[in-house]
Parts: structure tokens; C-alpha cells; sequence
């Protein structure tokens, strides 16, 4: 098909091992995110990290951006010190994604944040973070178990975009213990946990601007993506 949209979906910035002795920094991406977009129809290109400056001609190509999940912010970048449980962070990618995500915005280009897509979103629009979640919510459910997705209901807010994709309430994949502390300028909650965890946001408008802190990549669930795919397919 000629007319798919193209996708950019965002990469981490890490050391891996592969084959039989390869052990190299590398840009990597879960397949489970380019199957994702490719299952709703679009093209999908991964965006490694690059010169920030570099970013508003990159978005230019692009129909829509994928923000994809990863390794803790940085917690400078809303003004605050490491948690004793916070990752280490990568520069280079909260640079990078914050620019395109600027960019992104700039030529109301579709972005789905996802993890921590969703909370550099929030930190792009001045909010903060809570560093590691279960000091705030008692409870370990958002993140069980290391390196494995598990699942907890979440409520849309009615009347928003992302509360008219889904259901009332629905189940999600799970895998985070940070959180949107202040919301950023700008943004509205959209859905949120039982413990009351905001669990997605968006910009207000009919631009497709969605951030979840879920994962729907690992799921069979494609109404966001489709949604986004959509809206990219109706800019060309």
C-alpha cells in the first residue's frame, strides 16, 4: 500500500549482547512495538537517539511518533534529586525525545506516549514525577515482577479522546514504578488506577496528542494505535 502512514517509534540507547560473543552499545526496540503499528496498518521506523537539532527535520518525514517506554528520566529535567530506587539515566535519549516531541507538537504531527512516553510527556509540559510509586501507593501491583507485564484495571475519564476509544473500564499491561506526580501545563487526565494513579493523558483538542502509562503494545488490544495510525494516515 502507498498510502501507509509512517510511524516513528522511539529506541532505547543501550549495551546488549547478541549472537555468539557481540557485546556492543546498541539502539534497540522490543519487537513487540513495530508489530504494534505494523498490525494497525502503518509503517514502522525506528528513531534512535540523535542531535536534538536534528529533530524537527526528522519529524517532518513522519505521519506519527510512537514516545516508547524504557528507562527512568532523569529527575533534573523537573527539578528534583534521584530517588535511592530511580534508574540510571540516559541523557541522550531524554534530549532527543523531548525534541522530537516538541517538534512533534509544533507541526501537529500525532504522538502516542506509552510508559515513559506518557511521563516525558508530562515532564515536556513542566509537570513532575513520583520516583518510585510504591512510596506513594503502599503497594507493588503497578510492578510486580521484573521483566514481566502484568495487568490491573484502569477507568477512562468519559468524555475525553482516550475515555472514547475504551471501555469503562478496562484491564491493562502494567510494568512501571514511576508515576505522573503535577500534571504539566496543558494536559488533562484521561484515565486513572483504582489507587488513583494517573494511568493516561492528552492534550485537549481534535489533534491526536495520547499518552498511556500502560503498555498496549503487549497486548492484543489496537484501538490506540489504530487511532493514531488514523490520524496519521489523514495528514497526507
Amino acid at each position: 500500500m502507498d498510502n501507509q502512514p509512517l510511524i516513528g517509534v522511539t529506541t532505547y540507547l543501550t549495551q546488549a549482547r547478541w549472537g555468539v560473543a557481540w557485546d556492543l552499545p546498541a539502539a534497540l526496540l522490543p519487537a513487540a512495538y513495530p508489530r504494534y503499528v505494523q498490525r494497525a496498518g502503518g509503517l514502522a521506523v525506528m528513531l534512535p537517539p540523535d542531535d536534538p537539532a536534528t529533530a524537527a527535520a526528522v519529524v517532518r518525514r513522519l505521519d506519527g511518533l510512537v514516545l516508547a517506554g524504557g528507562e527512568d528520566l532523569d529527575p533534573a529535567l523537573y527539578g528534583d534529586r534521584p530517588h535511592p530506587r530511580a534508574g540510571a539515566p540516559v541523557p541522550e535519549r531524554d534530549r532527543w525525545e523531548l525534541a522530537l516531541l516538541a517538534a512533534a507538537l509544533e507541526q501537529d504531527v500525532p504522538v502516542l506516549g506509552i510508559c515513559r512516553g506518557m511521563q516525558l510527556m508530562n515532564v515536556h509540559a513542566g509537570g513532575t514525577l513520583i520516583q518510585h510509586l510504591p512510596d506513594e501507593v503502599g503497594h507493588e501491583d503497578h510492578n510486580p515482577v521484573a521483566g514481566s507485564f502484568t495487568e490491573h484495571p484502569v477507568k477512562p475519564v468519559p468524555g475525553t479522546f482516550t475515555g472514547g476509544l475504551l471501555p469503562e473500564s478496562c484491564d491493562v499491561a502494567t510494568h512501571h514504578h514511576q508515576a505522573v506526580d503535577r500534571l504539566g501545563e496543558g494536559l488533562v487526565a484521561t484515565a486513572h488506577a483504582e489507587d488513583g494513579t494517573v494511568e493516561a493523558l492528552e492534550y485537549p483538542g481534535d489533534s491526536f496528542r495520547v499518552g498511556v502509562q500502560w503498555h498496549p503494545e503487549a497486548r492484543d488490544d489496537l484501538r490506540l494505535i489504530e487511532a493514531l495510525v488514523h490520524a496519521a494516515a489523514r495528514r497526507g
